[in-house]
């Protein structure tokens, strides 16, 4: 029977994304109330809150809203928590599936520049830790509440799109771990890691790269959005007597 999140507060850093997006519609599916991030908007456009709205017209439900929030700026995770403070009075489940990548060949070590190195991890390691703390005492508030950090099997295989890419990754999942008991009991903290995903999360990759990874995947598909959505909500609806553990959702791809 499928378990309810009515009356519950999810929100999703990143929910513009693929596995974001596809993460907002199971929530709002379980009756949650979604709150989706976009990149703030530059000067004279609206495209990001045109799209993060787009999104939202697409959900069940009712009651859901988009606020700009740029993760590698920790002011506007503050701003976005008082927002969500203000709006709904309460947050329950922080998603965090934000984050960037850039192909780079792992012998390649010039290619690797301190400039790309720091941005990566102030995106795909600090900006999730800096949603965490911004977000850690409305989700104890909650008493049930619960964080789940999307990373990737480059986390543990050293493979993926780069080698910096695999270090942050790796950090997302020592961070669950080290989060797991420091906020337990009010707070539940879970990974998902995903391998191959089919969305244009990795520039340059298509469908003839999806197609190779597939024929060597013991599951002989790569993973949709969807797949990995509804990991990150049976950490919500199922996995409730779980913690600082990582669950892999590879299709066998790590085996």
């Amino acid at each position: 029977m499928p378990v309810s999140l009515q009356d519950k507060v999810a929100v999703i850093i990143g929910g513009a994304g693929g596995i974001g997006a596809a993460t907002a519609k199971a929530m709002a599916d379980a009756r949650g109330r979604v709150v989706i991030t976009h990149r703030p908007d530059a000067p004279g456009s609206t495209a990001k809150s045109d799209e993060a709205a787009a999104i939202l017209a697409g959900l069940a439900g009712s009651g859901h809203r988009a606020f700009p929030a740029d993760i590698a700026n920790s002011a506007t995770l503050n701003a976005l928590r008082d927002s969500v403070q203000e709006t709904f009075g309460r947050a329950d489940i922080l998603v965090n599936t934000a984050g960037f990548t850039k192909p780079i060949a792992h012998d390649n070590l010039d290619a690797l520049t301190d400039a790309l190195i720091d941005e990566m991890f102030a995106v795909n390691w600090r900006g999730q830790f800096a949603a965490v703390r911004a977000f850690a005492p409305l989700l104890k508030a909650s008493g049930d509440g619960l964080i789940v950090s999307v990373s990737s099997i480059a986390g543990m295989n050293g493979a993926g799109s780069s080698i910096v890419y695999g270090a942050t990754k790796a950090g997302i999942d020592v961070m669950t771990k080290s989060l797991g008991r420091a906020l337990a009991p009010e707070i539940r903290v879970l990974g998902v890691s995903p391998g191959v995903v089919a969305t244009e999360f990795v520039p340059g990759r298509g469908a003839e790269f999806n197609a190779k990874t597939a024929a060597t995947t013991p599951l002989k598909r790569v993973a949709q959005a969807e797949d990995v959505a509804n990991a990150i909500l049976a950490c919500a609806t199922h996995l409730t007597f779980s913690t600082g553990s990582t669950i892999v959702v590879d299709g066998g791809r790590a085996l």
